[in-house]
């Protein structure tokens, strides 16, 4: 028999009645029924059940246990009770007599419980990381990444990819994001970088003649923290292809990721990836106020400026002068009462806005008492386009009822208005719709999680789907909020639509072959087709203010590269921790890494950052500046 072990925990089941087996795990459960001690054992693979009475000569030594202590346990399996069997274990029919006991790991009081998944402070579980992953649900979520890593591997490998290693210490580049620079010892005053993506490589790699790449690649980038992205390093499904178009690439990653999202998904939905919607930036924007949707919502804004100019409503009417606005509404089916409506204008106000104008409509016989003698008029031929006669009084004829605006917003533009709006956004009786305005820009953010909230809140959202749309024709570049300077608004080494001749003009219009892909509001995979012309590249990098000096400085081993022949190529890369964040049905990216840093991006359990030695700052040539 083996030192540790002849079975693992989840092993045993009746065919092993009256075995003598030894088993080693944690204690993760002590139960005294008087005499009689139970203790659940546990390992990586699953859960048995244990017990000592006092005849045992175990018995004493088990008493002395505390939960999570490491143990090694030598006994003879046992059929339970038929009426104590646990149908929730795959070894809950049986139980093992334990006859002798070895403490292999003490343990000390515990910090916190792994027993159950109890709310516990994030820095205690972080700082104890080593037991927060002995619990369930952690425990659960680490196997499924693997896992997930592993089908990713075998599907591009199935699908024709070859996989190949990347450098890690590297050159600085602009990405979009700040790098993790490393001093060099040889070269003093000189630093390397850890890649924020293995972009460069892997269009070396086409250039060298190989035709399909990926990678299971780590990526390392000082960010700012979010419940959504790692502050400092993330791993990637990188891939890479020549002699291709943005479709291509499509059709060659779809599949891998549809794929995983129907193995691990737990049965829900998963929309065949033949349908996934190819939805252009603008148009993004303007429907659902993000370039990562939820397409499990059904809501889509729409623009309703034409509705407000010239209105009463003068804070819509005098915003609507100003070049570059509009009013933008978001349809609520269902949404027509004014308890929802205070609701959901509370929570505008919460995201820093005043607030934000709604209409609910509601079918009822209106007096005319209420309304002024325009919109007196305006509610009768309103009334009589819905197939309503309105007699002198005011009030309707017969048994219908005319469907009506309410709220503020409808009594400052009156019936007509608000019919014109109803129309255009296909509502009725039970419904709302909100409204924002201004510069889209400045209240797109606020727009989409509106919509977001509006969906969850009126129950529109399918949970039990996971919805992707590919987002294409991105802008090639943007301008600073606070310089006005040209940057990059993507992959810098995309290629523009229309190739060099597009960059002659307005570079607010260039458009460049980059795609994200979104999943339920998440973006899980980014990438282009790349500029593979160094004419091209040159031109596109001195629109962002980057001379050719700069650019031969910066990439001169890219821009060498594309003067020998270089293929067309294209490729992106999947964000592995956001896609199991998705399967695992968590919010927080930091439980699907195995040891995340905090939102500060500190490592509680190693303490790191950490201060150098002055030996190590000596070798570097490096001094601490004094803090300001």
């Amino acid at each position: 028999m083996h030192v540790y072990r002849s079975h693992t925990c989840a092993d045993l089941r009746l065919a092993d009645v009256g075995q003598n087996v030894r088993l080693s795990g944690w204690v993760h459960r002590i139960r005294d029924h008087g005499g009689v001690l139970f203790i659940d054992l546990r390992d990586h693979y699953g859960m048995t059940q244990v017990l000592a009475d006092s005849d045992s000569a175990a018995f004493s030594d088990i008493e002395k246990l505390r939960a999570e202590f490491c143990i090694r346990i030598e006994g003879e399996v046992k059929a339970r009770d038929a009426s104590l069997v646990n149908p929730k274990l795959p070894t809950g029919e049986i139980e093992v007599y334990v006859r002798s006991m070895d403490v292999l790991g003490a343990a000390d009081e515990l910090p916190l419980p792994v027993f159950g998944e109890p709310d516990y402070p994030e820095e205690t579980r972080l700082t104890y990381r080593f037991l927060d992953l002995r619990r369930e649900g952690l425990h659960d979520n680490m196997m499924l990444r693997s896992n997930v890593v592993r089908s990713m591997r075998q599907r591009m490998w199935e699908t024709g990819f070859t996989e190949f290693q990347t450098p890690i210490i590297t050159a600085s580049s602009p990405e979009g994001a700040r790098d993790f620079l490393v001093p060099s010892r040889l070269h003093p005053g000189k630093f390397y970088a850890l890649p924020q993506a293995p972009q460069q490589f892997k269009q070396l790699i086409m250039v060298s003649g190989f035709d399909k790449y990926f990678q299971i690649a780590p990526c390392f980038r000082d960010e700012d923290p979010r419940a959504d992205r790692s502050p400092t390093d993330f791993y990637q499904l990188d891939v890479e292809m020549s002699f291709v178009e943005q479709q291509d690439v499509f059709d060659a990653v779809a599949p891998v990721i549809a794929g995983v999202f129907e193995e691990f998904g737990d049965g829900r939905k998963v929309d065949a990836h033949e349908s996934w919607p190819q939805i252009p930036f603008a148009e993004a924007m303007l429907k659902y106020g993000t370039d990562k949707p939820d397409l499990r919502n059904p809501i889509e804004m729409q623009v309703v400026s034409e509705h407000f100019r010239g209105s009463r409503f003068a804070i819509f009417a005098k915003l609507l002068e100003n070049e570059g606005t509009e009013i933008r509404a978001i349809p609520a089916p269902g949404g027509g009462s004014r308890k929802f409506c205070d609701r959901m204008n509370a929570f505008a106000q919460a995201q820093g806005l005043p607030g934000m104008g709604y209409i609910f409509w509601k079918e009822e016989d209106t007096p005319f008492d209420s309304l002024s003698d325009e919109h007196q008029a305006e509610y009768i031929r309103v009334a009589e386009d819905q197939g309503i006669s309105v007699n002198p009084a005011g009030t309707v004829s017969g048994a219908k009822k005319v469907l009506v605006g309410k709220g503020p917003l409808a009594k400052n533009i009156g019936p007509e208005r608000t019919e014109a709006i109803r129309q255009q956004l296909n509502l009725g009786e039970g419904d709302a719709a909100f409204f924002l305005g201004g510069k889209p820009a400045q209240f797109e953010g606020v727009a989409a999680k509106a919509r977001d909230q509006i969906g969850r809140e009126l129950k529109l959202v399918d949970e039990n789907r996971f919805a992707f749309a590919w987002i294409v024709d991105f802008p090639m570049y943007e301008a600073d909020p606070e310089t006005g300077k040209i940057d990059f608004s993507h992959n810098p080494f995309s290629m523009p639509q229309g190739g060099v001749e597009a960059l002659s003009g307005d570079p607010f219009e260039v458009k460049g072959y980059q795609y994200d892909l979104s999943c339920n509001g998440y973006e899980i995979l980014s990438g282009a087709i790349r500029n593979h012309k160094p004419e091209i590249m040159y031109r596109a990098f001195e629109i962002a203010g980057y001379p050719n000096s700069e650019v031969d400085k910066r990439f001169g081993g890219m821009v060498k590269a594309f003067k020998f022949g270089a293929p067309p190529h294209g490729g992106c890369a999947a964000g592995i921790d956001r896609i199991v964040m998705l399967l695992a049905d968590e919010a927080n990216i930091r439980q699907v890494i195995m040891f995340p840093m905090t939102q500060r991006a500190e490592d509680l359990l190693l303490s790191a950052p950490s201060d150098p030695t002055n030996v190590q700052l000596r070798e570097l040539g490096l001094r601490i500046a004094p803090k300001e």
